[in-house]
C-alpha cells in the first residue's frame, strides 16, 4: 500500500507524533533500523489501514518526517525494517505493526487471537523463524493527540515530605462501587476526581493519592484464557498514554483530557497525584513473548540481553527488563517522567522494583547509576516525589537505604518489623524500636532523612489489613493456579480461627489489632502509607495477590457496618492527630539528648516499670512491652522562617503481650499533665486527664498520652 502525502524531511524532535498547529511530525529510535514506515488507520474501523509511507530521514538513527495537515485523532502505528537475528538480539519485523513508544495515546487493545508474536508459535525453530503474517488487525494503534488543556491556575503541589499522607489506591477498585460516583463515571479518572471521592480523601486527611499503574498495559493471554485480566496493570505496553480502559471517554484520545480533568480536581482539593510506575520491564515478555513495540523497534538498545544476546537477562521475573544504562533507554524513561509532570501534572512517580533502574555493567546495583544521576540533575524531575520499591529479583537485588538521595523508599523492613512485633513475635524490640523512629540504621549513614523511610503495614501486594489479623495463609485459589501464587511469608496472625466468625473475642481482638497497626503506622517517623480500603475494613476474603481479580473482590465496599465505620473514624482520629503534632513530623533522627535546654529528651525508651532501657533491654527476647517519650520541646530543626518550633510532648504505651500489663507512666515535668489521647483497647476513650501512676495496659494494646505544649506547628 503506498500513500500520496507529501511528507517533509521534518525533525528528529521531539521523538514520537507532535503536532503542531499545521501538521504532525514524527521521530522514532531506532539504531538497527534500515527503514521505518508509519501506517494510518480508518477510525470507524481500526483495523483498516489507509495508508503508509516512509519517514525519508535519519538523523542520529532517529527516523523523522513531517505530514502537512495529519490532524489530532489520526490513528497510526509503526513498521520497521530491518535485521530478524534473535541470536544476535535483533528482532526487527516489518510484518508486525508497532506501538509507537512515544505515543501520547493508544486506541484498541491487543487480540492475541492474531499473528502478535514475530515468529510462528507452532513452528519447532520457535522465535528464531520470523513470521510473516501481518498483526495490524491485532493491536492497538496510536492516536496523535493535540496537547491543549485549560489548566487554569493549576500548579504542582509540592506538599512537604513530613506533612505527606499517602493513599495507595486503583482507579476501578476504589470507583466501582462507591453509591455517589454517578454509574458512568464509576472505575475511570472521571470517577475518581468525582467530588463523592474527593469528599472521603478531604476527610481522612491524606495528602497524595498514589495510583496504581495507569500507563497504558497490556492483559495477559494466559489471564484471557482463564477469564480473568491483568488487574494492577504491571504489564506495559506504552508509557506516555494515559491507560483507556480508565476513561469515560472512549473516543481515541479520550482519556488524556479526562486524566488531566482528575489531576485538576485533586489538585484544587489539596490531593497531590503519584503515579506507579513500571520502568523495569515490559509486556513483552521473554525471547517467545510477542512483538508489540520495543522488541520490534530496536530490542538491543531497550532490554538487557545475556551474552549471547537471543535471551533475555530477567531481573524481575516477567520476562524481560529494560535496560536503563543505555542511554538512549535512559532517555526514554526521562522523556516519558518529564511529559507526565510538565503535561499532565502529577506531582510524582513510585518507581515498581526500582533497584533494576540501578543496574549496570554486567547487571549489579550501583547507588550512582547513571538513571539515578541524570534524573537527580534534571531540574524538573528532581523536584517531585520520587518513591522506589527498593528491591528486584535479580542477585543482590534487595536494596532498602540503598538509594541515593533525594529519592524515598517503600521500607519493608518497617512492615514486617510491624506484624511480628503484634503478633508477639521473640526478639522484635530492637528492630521495632529503629522502624518507629525512622529507621536510623538504614539512612542515617547516608545522610538521608526520616522521610526517606516511606512506612506501611499493608500494600495492595499482600493482604489488606482486615486479611491480615483474620487469615493466617493465603487463600488464593480464585485465580486459578491452586494457590501456588502470591506470597507465603504473610507474618500474618488470624486470632485463633482462619477466616470470619461469630465469636465475639476474637472479632474485638481483630479490631483492636487493626487500630494497633494504624496507631503505630501513624505515631511513627516517617512517611505513612495506607492502602484504599484498609480505613473500612476491606477484605479480599484471604487472597494476597488479587492482580487479576477486576471484580468485588478487589474493589472497595463502601457499605459500611457500625465496626468497620468505627475503624474509619478511628483513622480519620489518627491522620488528624499527626497533622497537628510536629513532634510527628521530625526532620531530623533522634538523638536520644536534651535539645534547646529542652525538659524531655528528644527520645526516651522505657520499661513497664517506668525506668528508661538500657542496653542489655533491647536484647531480651521476650520483651514485648515498651514505651517511648517524643520530647516536643526538643525539636531540632526550625520552621520556615527560621523559628523554634514547640510542640505537644507524647508518650506512646506499647504491650504486644496477650495479657494485661501494668505500665508505670513517667512524670510529664513541669507545668503540665498526661492526657490520654487514644487507647485501642477501648477507641472510645479520649482527652481525658491521667493522674501519675500506674496504667493498666490490656493486652496487645497502645495508648498515647500528651503533654500539650505551645504547639507552634511547621
Amino acid at each position: 500500500m503506498s500513500g500520496k502525502r507529501e511528507i517533509w524531511p521534518g525533525k528528529p524532535w521531539p521523538r514520537g507524533a507532535t503536532f503542531d498547529g499545521a501538521g504532525t511530525n514524527f521521530a522514532v529510535y531506532s539504531q538497527v533500523a534500515t527503514r521505518v514506515e508509519v501506517c494510518l488507520f480508518d477510525r470507524a474501523d481500526p483495523t483498516k489501514e489507509i495508508e503508509r509511507f516512509d519517514l525519508p530521514t535519519s538523523t542520529e538513527f532517529v527516523w523523522h518526517g513531517y505530514v502537512p495537515d495529519l490532524e489530532p485523532g489520526t490513528l497510526y502505528g509503526l513498521r520497521v525494517h530491518g535485521p530478524y537475528e534473535p541470536e544476535k538480539g535483533h528482532r526487527c519485523n516489518p510484518h508486525k505493526l508497532l506501538v509507537d513508544p512515544y505515543a501520547k495515546a493508544l486506541h484498541g487493545e491487543v487480540n492475541w487471537k492474531q499473528p502478535v508474536f514475530g515468529y510462528p508459535l507452532d513452528h519447532p525453530k520457535k522465535d528464531l523463524m520470523r513470521d510473516e503474517r501481518d498483526s495490524a488487525a491485532g493491536m492497538p494503534k496510536g492516536v496523535v493527540v493535540s496537547d491543549f488543556f485549560d489548566w487554569g491556575n493549576d500548579r504542582r503541589l509540592d506538599i512537604p515530605w513530613r506533612k505527606t499522607v499517602i493513599y495507595e489506591a486503583h482507579v476501578r477498585g476504589l470507583t466501582m462501587r462507591h453509591p455517589g460516583v454517578p454509574e458512568h463515571q464509576r472505575g475511570t479518572y472521571a470517577g475518581l476526581g468525582s467530588p463523592a471521592i474527593i469528599e472521603h480523601l478531604q476527610k481522612l486527611g491524606v495528602t497524595s493519592v498514589e495510583l496504581l499503574p495507569v500507563q497504558e498495559f497490556a492483559d495477559d493471554s494466559f489471564l484471557n484464557d482463564k477469564g480473568l485480566s491483568n488487574y494492577w496493570g504491571y504489564s506495559t505496553l506504552n508509557y506516555f498514554a494515559p491507560e483507556q480502559r480508565y476513561a469515560s471517554r472512549k473516543t481515541p484520545g479520550g482519556a488524556v483530557a479526562e486524566f488531566k480533568s482528575m489531576v485538576k480536581s485533586l489538585h484544587a482539593a489539596g490531593i497531590e497525584v503519584i503515579l506507579d510506575v513500571v520502568y523495569n520491564h515490559t509486556c513483552e515478555g521473554n525471547h517467545l513473548g510477542p512483538t508489540l513495540s520495543f522488541k520490534g523497534i530496536d530490542n538491543a538498545s531497550y532490554y538487557w540481553t545475556m551474552p549471547e544476546a537471543r535471551h533475555y537477562l530477567d531481573f524481575t521475573g516477567c520476562g524481560n527488563s529494560l535496560n536503563a544504562s543505555n542511554p538512549q533507554t535512559a532517555r526514554f524513561i526521562v522523556d516519558s517522567l518529564r511529559y507526565w509532570v510538565e503535561e499532565m501534572h502529577v506531582d510524582g512517580f513510585r518507581f515498581d522494583l526500582a533497584t533494576v533502574l540501578g543496574r549496570v555493567g554486567k547487571g549489579g546495583y550501583d547507588p550512582n547509576a547513571p538513571i539515578f544521576q541524570i534524573i537527580n540533575q534534571d531540574p524538573v524531575l528532581s523536584r517531585v516525589k520520587l518513591i522506589a520499591e527498593p528491591w528486584d529479583v535479580g542477585l543482590g537485588g534487595y536494596q532498602v537505604g540503598g538509594f541515593p538521595s533525594p529519592w524515598h523508599e517503600w521500607n519493608g523492613k518497617y512492615r514486617d518489623a510491624l506484624r511480628k512485633y503484634w503478633k508477639g513475635d521473640e526478639n522484635q524490640a530492637s528492630e521495632v524500636g529503629y522502624r518507629l523512629t525512622g529507621s536510623a540504621d538504614l539512612f542515617a549513614a547516608a545522610r538521608r532523612r526520616p522521610q526517606a523511610s516511606i512506612n506501611f503495614v499493608t500494600a495492595h501486594d499482600g493482604f489488606t489489613l482486615h486479611d491480615l489479623v483474620t487469615y493466617s495463609s493465603k487463600h488464593n485459589e480464585a485465580n486459578g493456579e491452586h494457590n501456588r501464587d502470591g506470597a507465603d511469608d504473610n507474618q500474618a496472625w488470624n486470632c485463633g480461627v482462619e477466616g470470619e466468625t461469630d465469636n465475639t473475642d476474637i472479632i474485638s481482638l481483630r479490631e483492636r489489632q487493626k487500630r494497633n497497626l494504624m496507631a503505630s503506622l501513624f505515631l511513627s517517623t516517617g512517611v505513612p502509607m495506607i492502602v484504599a480500603g484498609d480505613e473500612m475494613g476491606r477484605t479480599q476474603q484471604g487472597n494476597n495477590n488479587a492482580y487479576c481479580q477486576d471484580n468485588e473482590l478487589s474493589w472497595v465496599d463502601w457499605n459500611l457496618d457500625k465496626t468497620r465505620q468505627d475503624l474509619l473514624e478511628f483513622t480519620r482520629k489518627l491522620i488528624q492527630f499527626r497533622h497537628g503534632q510536629p513532634v510527628l513530623q521530625r526532620r531530623r533522627f533522634f538523638q536520644g539528648e536534651h535539645l534547646w535546654e529542652s525538659e524531655h529528651k528528644d527520645l526516651a525508651w522505657f520499661r513497664p516499670d517506668g525506668t528508661e532501657m538500657g542496653a542489655e533491654d533491647w536484647q531480651k527476647p521476650f520483651v514485648r512491652s515498651l514505651a517511648f517519650l517524643l520530647g516536643g520541646d526538643a525539636i531540632p530543626t526550625p520552621d520556615e522562617r527560621g523559628q523554634r518550633v514547640n510542640g505537644d510532648s507524647l508518650l506512646v504505651l506499647l504491650n504486644a503481650h496477650h495479657d494485661t500489663v501494668p505500665f508505670t507512666v513517667p512524670p510529664p515535668g513541669e507545668g503540665g499533665a498526661w492526657r490520654l489521647e487514644l487507647y485501642t483497647a477501648d477507641d472510645k476513650r479520649g482527652d481525658e486527664e491521667m493522674k501519675p501512676g500506674k496504667f493498666e495496659m490490656a493486652g496487645r494494646s497502645l495508648a498515647v498520652f500528651r503533654k500539650p505544649g505551645s504547639n507552634n506547628t511547621p
